[in-house]
């Protein structure tokens, strides 16, 4: 197995455990959020959200055993991008709490999170993920995985990012972001 092969299988395991890692976060959010009143939307949409993901996954996987594993050229610079986006991964879920999660569950009487990179964008999680659905088959030169996917989750935020601001207008009445 050459190295190229172990720098897929490392970058692809740690994908993978972060992704675990985060289901169990948001699964311990939403029991704490629904604990105190939380209330859920967007289930319709949630399991195209699983589905996409998976099926990234997979699709990046099946891609580099089908072309065999390459490198882009400009591979060092894609992955020190990477590396930065899951700074940005961390700090985007660190600055949400207890309010972060994979669904949409809203807390009413809650204050909207305005600190960390929701001080400047709305949704800066949604932009990292769909920023990494392109960068990480790049990579590789997984470019089909990498163009069907980005479309993909494009869309899918055309579903998404709606039902969340809609959920949030509910219950709060208002599009200001308050800090909490």
């Amino acid at each position: 197995m050459g190295g190229l092969n172990i720098l897929f299988i490392i970058v692809f395991a740690i994908i993978c455990l972060q992704r675990i890692v985060e289901l169990r976060i948001a699964r311990a959010n939403e029991h704490y959020m629904k604990e105190r009143g939380a209330i859920e939307f967007g289930q319709s949409h949630y399991p195209f959200i699983v589905l996409l993901h998976v099926s990234f996954l997979f699709s990046l996987l099946i891609e580099n055993l089908i072309k065999g594993f390459a490198l882009s050229p400009i591979w060092i610079w894609l992955l020190g991008f990477f590396l930065i986006l899951q700074i940005g991964r961390v700090w985007a879920i660190k600055s949400l709490g207890h309010f972060w999660n994979t669904k949409i569950i809203v807390l009413p009487n809650a204050n909207l999170v305005k600190k960390g990179p929701y001080k400047w964008l709305p949704h800066p999680n949604y932009l990292i993920v769909a920023l990494e659905i392109a960068i990480i088959p790049l990579i590789f030169q997984a470019n089909l995985t990498a163009a069907l996917f980005t479309i993909l989750n494009m869309v899918m935020m055309l579903i998404r990012i709606p039902a969340e601001e809609a959920a949030l207008k509910s219950i709060f009445k208002n599009s200001e972001r308050l800090e909490h």
